[in-house]
């Protein structure tokens, strides 16, 4: 794809919950992150956790924006934690100064394949709320082969090319 579509993010709120509520219908939607549920309990957890340490790293805030088209339509939804850079988890998460975040996301089916999941990537890394992030983290299972796709064609690459313990690739990118 030469150009990707221009997106712009906008918080995750309740007024939104139907249109990307819809999304999680879809069964490869389903497949790589739940049900209709998901979203709605999203915007229940927003905020819970803060504070606390989760995988060595205390969590500092959430983020969840929906990414809209030039005519105002929900095309994505992209959101999750930024930490306190964690050396203690090895090399490749050792972010120094700044910041982590790891972040899901998810594109609305209808719109797959048209370079809003890219778009919507590279939204998250210019947004002003995360300046202060210097390493991106989505973990994604080897079989979703078009988020990998994604990923990559944001500038993402697989910190490890082997699953985790939970089947998952963590793909990084790291500014500066």
């Amino acid at each position: 794809m030469s150009e990707l579509p221009p997106v712009t993010l906008v918080p995750f709120t309740e007024d939104l919950l139907p249109a990307v509520q819809v999304w999680f219908a879809h069964a490869e939607v389903q497949r790589w992150l739940g049900g209709p549920d998901w979203p709605a309990r999203a915007l229940r957890l927003r905020g819970h956790g803060i504070g606390e340490i989760f995988r060595g790293r205390r969590v500092l805030r959430d983020h969840t924006w929906v990414a809209l088209d030039t005519d105002g339509k929900p095309v994505a939804l992209i959101g999750g934690d930024v930490y306190t850079s964690g050396p203690e988890l090895g090399p490749a998460h050792a972010a120094g100064n700044g910041s982590e975040m790891g972040f899901a996301y998810v594109v609305d089916p209808g719109r797959w394949r048209q370079g809003y999941g890219t778009a919507t990537l590279l939204a998250l890394i210019a947004h002003p709320a995360v300046a202060d992030v210097v390493l991106f983290t989505a973990g994604i299972e080897p079989e979703n082969a078009a988020s990998t796709r994604c990923a990559a064609a944001a500038g993402f690459h697989p910190d490890d090319p082997a699953p985790d313990e939970e089947g998952i690739v963590h793909h990084l990118l790291r500014r500066g």
